[in-house]
Parts: C-alpha cells; sequence; structure tokens
C-alpha cells in the first residue's frame, strides 16, 4: 500500500513530544498500519461475572422478562429487559447457550470458576489449572505491545484452589494476579519507572540482567553435580531466570518507545467499591485505555470472584438495587432483583462495548477489531461448569458474525473450548485444539 502524504513517520512521531503522545491509534501512523504494511490490532478480551445469572425456568414462562438469555427461543436476537442494554449491538453480540467444560465437572461448589477461561481437566488427583485463552495469545503475540497482557480482578491477587481471585493462568499451576486497585493499574500502565529518568531505569535493568547472567553460571554449574531429583528442581529454578531474563529485556527495549500520555479527566483513580458502578466502570475505564493506546492486546477481567464474602463486592447489590442481604443471596434465594441484578451488570459492559464501538479504527471501530468473552461459570446458582451463559460480542472484522442466540443444549452438545479455538485463531493465534475442544466455533465464526 502507498504511503499517504499525511501517513506520520515514527521518527517523526518520537520527536513530536507530548502533543503527538496523546494521538490515539491512528490509521495515518505508518508503524501501525499502511507503511510497515501492517494489519490494525487484534484484540481479545475476556470478562467474568460471579454467582451465576438469573435463569428462570417456570412452566408458566413467568419473569421471562429478567432472564439473563436476551430471548427464549435459539434464532435472532430480540433483547428483554434484563438485556436491554445490548439492544444497541444486536449487529455486534451473540449469546451462546448449552456451553459445557466437561473437565470441571466434578468440582462443585463455586469452584468452577476456576476454569471459565481455561477449560482445565480438574477431575484428576492433580488439580492443577491450564494455560488461559489470553495468556496463550499473548505468548504467540504479546511481543508487539510494550505488556503481553492485562490481568484484571475487583479483588486482587491469584486467590487459591476453588476460590481464584484471577481468570488468567501462563501455565499448569501458574495463576497470574490481578491487580484491582486502580490507581495502581493507571501507573502499572502508564507511569512504569515510577518517577526515574530513563537513563536510570536502564542502568537498573543493565544490573538486573548482569545478575540474572551469573546466577544462571553459577546454577548450571550446580546442575551438573546434583541427583536426578535435585536437577529437575534446578531445571524449575533455571527457567525462572529465563522468564526474569526475558522480562529484563523486554523491558529495555521498550525503554526506547515513548510512553502513551492519556487524558484522565473524568476518571477517579480513588474509586472503591462503596461506589459499585463508578468503580466497575473506571475497571472498564483503564481496561479501554489500555487497548486503545495499543498498550496491550489481551487481557481479562474478573468482575467478582465467587469468594467475595468479607469484602465490600459482597454489599454491592445492596448498594446499587437497595437488596436486602448480601449479592450472593441473589443467586440462591431467586428473588425478582435477579434480573434487576444482571441488567446492572449488563450496563457496565454495555458501557465499555459502547467505548469500543465509538472509536474509529481503520474503516471501522475498535469493538470490530476486538472479540469480547463475557459470561459466568453456571446459569442462576447451579455451581457446575455445565451451561455456561456466554456473550460473544465485537470481532466483526475478524470474521465473527453475530446476532442471533446458539443453543448447544441437548443431543447438540459442544465444549467451551471450541469457541476458545475460534477466538485463538481470529487474533492470529493459530489453535487446532484447546482443552477439550472438538473444533472451530463455525456457528459464530467460519
Amino acid at each position: 500500500m502507498q504511503q499517504k502524504s499525511w501517513h506520520i513517520n515514527r521518527r517523526d512521531f518520537i520527536k513530536g513530544g507530548g502533543a503527538a503522545l496523546a494521538l490515539p491509534f491512528l490509521n495515518g501512523m505508518s508503524w501501525g498500519q499502511a507503511a510497515a504494511g501492517k494489519a490494525l490490532p487484534k484484540r481479545m478480551v475476556v470478562s467474568y461475572i460471579a454467582y451465576g445469572v438469573y435463569d428462570p425456568r417456570t412452566k408458566d414462562g413467568s419473569h421471562h422478562d429478567w432472564s439473563w438469555w436476551p430471548c427464549k427461543e435459539a434464532g435472532p436476537l430480540s433483547f428483554n429487559e434484563s438485556a436491554a442494554p445490548f439492544a444497541p449491538f444486536k449487529d455486534s453480540v451473540s449469546y451462546l447457550k448449552g456451553l459445557d467444560h466437561a473437565g470441571g465437572y466434578g468440582l462443585g461448589g463455586h469452584s468452577s470458576g476456576d476454569v471459565f477461561a481455561t477449560g482445565a481437566n480438574m477431575s484428576a488427583f492433580e488439580k492443577t489449572n491450564n494455560i488461559s485463552i489470553d495468556q496463550l495469545a499473548a505468548k504467540v503475540n504479546g511481543h508487539h505491545t510494550r505488556y503481553s497482557s492485562l490481568v484484571l480482578g475487583t479483588e486482587g491477587g491469584t486467590g487459591s484452589y476453588g476460590s481464584a481471585k484471577t481468570l488468567s493462568h501462563s501455565g499448569p499451576g501458574q495463576p497470574i494476579p490481578s491487580m484491582h486497585k486502580p490507581q495502581e493499574i493507571f501507573n502499572r500502565l502508564f507511569k512504569p519507572y515510577a518517577g526515574k529518568g530513563i537513563e536510570q531505569v536502564r542502568a537498573d535493568l543493565k544490573r538486573e540482567a548482569s545478575v540474572l547472567d551469573l546466577m544462571m553460571e553459577d546454577s548450571k554449574r550446580l546442575s551438573g553435580r546434583l541427583g536426578k531429583e535435585d536437577q529437575q528442581k534446578m531445571e524449575e529454578y533455571l527457567d525462572s531466570i529465563r522468564s526474569m531474563e526475558k522480562r529484563v529485556e523486554r523491558t529495555s527495549q521498550w525503554t526506547h518507545q515513548p510512553l502513551p500520555n492519556v487524558d484522565t479527566k473524568g476518571l477517579n483513580l480513588e474509586v472503591t467499591h462503596k461506589n459499585p458502578e463508578e468503580y466497575t466502570r473506571c475497571m472498564y475505564d483503564l481496561l479501554y485505555l489500555a487497548l486503545q493506546t495499543d498498550s496491550t492486546r489481551f487481557a481479562s477481567l474478573m468482575l467478582e470472584s465467587e469468594q467475595s464474602s468479607g469484602t465490600e463486592l459482597w454489599n454491592y447489590a445492596t448498594y446499587t438495587l437497595g437488596y436486602k442481604g448480601a449479592t450472593h443471596d441473589i443467586a440462591h434465594k431467586r428473588p425478582i432483583e435477579s434480573g434487576q441484578w444482571d441488567n446492572w451488570r449488563a450496563k457496565q459492559h454495555a458501557y465499555f462495548l459502547e467505548r469500543m464501538r465509538n472509536t474509529p479504527e481503520g474503516d471501522s471501530n475498535m469493538l470490530d477489531q476486538t472479540v469480547v468473552l463475557w459470561g459466568s461459570s453456571h446459569p442462576h446458582a447451579s455451581h457446575s461448569t455445565k451451561n455456561y451463559p456466554i456473550q460473544v460480542a465485537g470481532g466483526n472484522a475478524l470474521g465473527f458474525k453475530h446476532g442471533n442466540l446458539h443453543s448447544f443444549e441437548g443431543d447438540k452438545k459442544v465444549p467451551l473450548s471450541n469457541l476458545f479455538v475460534s477466538m485463538l485463531n481470529a487474533v492470529d493465534t493459530p489453535t487446532e485444539k484447546f482443552a477439550d475442544s472438538t473444533g472451530e466455533m463455525t456457528e459464530l465464526r467460519s
């Protein structure tokens, strides 16, 4: 493609300083699309809501208007009261009913949330999770951005087996801690050097690299004198050093690239869980900014964990609906507030989709370039990994086709991991099999 006269050269962009740094990802930036012959960024987001969703299967069809599923029958979408916030996105969303993670059947209780993004086989005695889809994509294509991925959650950390606080795993038994404090997330993304001058940062990284080199040399010398069992442990240790070396090398390379300058107007980085809507939207705003500045292309967001007792999240329904009880109780006691709660969660997610759709990118917009998985691990407090409530949004420019409710219940049983295969292939992560997948989700992407 011939470079247009107005295309911004990368060198000129860097020389432009602060004024140019505030620009979003533009078609005219020659290192992004046209001059370099590269396509627009392909992105993936995995977002999770806990405690299941409202699925009133009454014989008389009552309360259907408040079912999480937007319409009663499979086919073209219509939107009930619960799903109303997504009506403007009819051509950009799909719902999928009846998808399972068979490997999680034996988990029970709230533990079913642990395998939402991994599809891991947790029936074995050794219950360790697999790599999650966001991290597999980051492993293959994360080098294109300053941060290979962004892992967010509303409680932070990793949690423990059966009560995960993160969706993301880099491998078996390797959960990635989620970040949950807006100010810390912002600083990590846009102020990573903690006030240090860039030359000091580079010097610190150089020293760290030298220390790691010495550690590697000493460990290799020692390894030859160890027994078989100790050699295995030493190899795991060496792997951790190699990972640290890669991180240092990656960070050093990115110190030569300017940090994006973002507008924080309207962004309350001090917000707490006592203001659920502002906090949730702030997390979505930070996720949006990370994607919009191309700081990362792969992210996970655990909006609630399955074990939030003792935290402010336990009271979200009280704060938002005036519900007399813990948010967890809505799932079990099945009051009409269940639908209202789902509607509130839908409004927050729709806010994120709208921000992306309103951001032009190439001949389309950010949402068309981003596939977004949103759902829960069980319908209406069934506490199982059967019939995951799933919505897929965006990715229209990545081959996804939307506008329908797809049912895979009964004889049509299909693993949720089939969707994962399609999502991974859509973001240039060639995948034939993931977890228990049997193929691609051809209903959404051929």
